[in-house]
């Protein structure tokens, strides 16, 4: 059985524990805290994008939502608040986790492409739930001696052609 919490890459495996961390991890962590510094130098400023796949298969449908990493920030730390100031009946961090996979990170020379997964749910106080149920492809590359993201498409369906 998979331990959510437990990077699937060896250390030794550089690039792909490294970037697992930063995607996972640190990404989790800073979204329960609503706290973008620390994330904020996971990523390339310069020419970052990023897509909203708004849960649709067709890319005609797809939108240029982030054209900058601001734009970006600005989303994220308004979901990651709104977030916050939901009740939870089980632990966040734990159910997050639980439902994030990223066993896919392929790596050719300093770029690499990052498949990250959510299949599940949270259960509110009252009962009702919080459906995690997508799929980002990250861009990253090796920036300045670290691996960082330089890009992403998102919000995509999980499986793909199953919204």
């Amino acid at each position: 059985m998979r331990n959510p919490f437990q990077n699937p890459f060896a250390e030794s495996d550089v690039a792909r524990h490294s970037i697992w961390e930063m995607l996972v991890t640190r990404d989790i962590d800073a979204f329960l805290a609503a706290d973008w510094s620390m994330v904020a130098d996971d990523f390339v400023e310069e020419s970052f994008i990023g897509i909203d796949g708004r849960r649709e298969t067709d890319p005609d449908e797809w939108r240029l939502t982030f054209p900058t990493l601001a734009a970006y920030r600005d989303e994220w730390l308004r979901q990651a608040r709104a977030f916050a100031e939901q009740s939870f009946a089980e632990d966040p961090r734990a159910a997050i986790f639980a439902t994030t996979t990223l066993e896919d990170i392929e790596i050719n020379g300093e770029l690499a492409l990052a498949r990250k997964k959510f299949d599940g749910r949270l259960t509110r106080s009252d009962g009702s739930f919080d459906v995690l149920k997508w799929q980002t492809v990250y861009y990253c590359r090796l920036h300045e001696g670290r691996w960082k993201i330089c890009g992403f498409t998102g919000y995509l369906p999980n499986p793909m052609g199953s919204n």
